[in-house]
């Protein structure tokens, strides 16, 4: 009898391992870019496939049965986010030899509704010869911002429709980020995303101007004596960052060329004959 129980020990050992071996054979892991998004920005992660298994692997083509699937849960009760009907392959087809390994971008936006700002779990899966390859959970937190300052837009080619732009602020790797969001309200309800602008200094408000040709212009402190000036084209139907510059304090822009004169010529030099000498 315990000959028995020994040899079902044993079974049940190598069949584990052998299970465990298998599935060490492929891996997927997913990195988001970032912790915190504020609502309305891309969602990108990087997903990281290896294959160490003597197969090949092909992922994403007509005649292959290998598949990258993500799936995305409520932090808080782990209910599962259903995908977008609309959504297509989450990755770019790929095919990896052995010991081979391949990063592809994903954006999660594009295959979830993500407009609740709340904490989410986003797990990889690799399937390939009917198993299922999991990779860990990687968390990400969707946060509303704080609302610094708001303008609307009016469409002289387009009456009603109304562009609302929002300033918001958000801490970002331990500094304060500038964001600019907008949405369509007049008519046709949509959003057109949220942009981060870049580092700020609270202590200045940014300013934000509309001009009639459709050009969005928004300044901001992101230094001690500098600024940063973002702008935008806000047609009827797009919105485009044109351009981007630092620009200096009009208070301290003086005084820095006074400092940059005195560097160039070589600070102020001694009067060869002192005072005291009369002769």
């Amino acid at each position: 009898m315990k000959k028995i129980c020994l040899i079902a020990v044993f079974l049940l050992f190598a069949l584990g391992s052998a299970t465990a071996a298998k599935l060490s054979e492929l891996s997927i892991d997913i990195r988001m870019d970032e912790g915190q998004y504020v609502l309305g920005e891309r969602l990108r992660g990087i997903v990281d496939v290896k294959n160490v298994s003597p197969k090949t692997l092909r992922v994403g083509y007509a005649d292959s049965l290998d598949k990258v699937i993500l799936e995305v849960f409520r932090a808080s009760d782990m209910k599962q986010l259903k995908r977008r009907k609309d959504s297509g392959p989450m990755v770019a087809e790929f095919t990896l030899k052995t010991n081979e390994g391949q990063k592809l971008e994903v954006l999660l936006g594009d295959h979830f509704v993500l407009t609740e700002p709340r904490r989410y779990l986003v797990r990889p899966v690799l399937v390939h010869n009917g198993f299922r390859y999991e990779g860990a959970y990687r968390v990400f937190e969707i946060v509303p911002g704080i609302a610094i300052a708001e303008a609307m837009q009016m469409f002289s080619n387009n009456v009603g429709k109304e562009r609302r732009f929002r300033l918001l602020q958000w801490a970002r790797r331990g500094v304060d980020h500038l964001f600019l969001s907008a949405c369509d309200e007049g008519g046709e309800k949509r959003s057109l995303g949220t942009i981060d602008i870049g580092a700020m200094i609270k202590a200045s408000p940014p300013t934000i101007s509309i001009l009639e040709n459709g050009m969005v212009i928004i300044i901001h402190r992101n230094g001690v004596d500098s600024f940063v000036r973002s702008e935008f084209w806000s047609l009827s139907n797009v919105l485009k960052l044109k351009n981007r510059m630092l620009v200096s304090d009009p208070a301290t822009a003086a005084q820095n060329r006074v400092r940059e004169l005195y560097k160039e010529s070589g600070g102020v030099k001694a009067d060869p004959r002192p005072w005291w000498k009369f002769w």
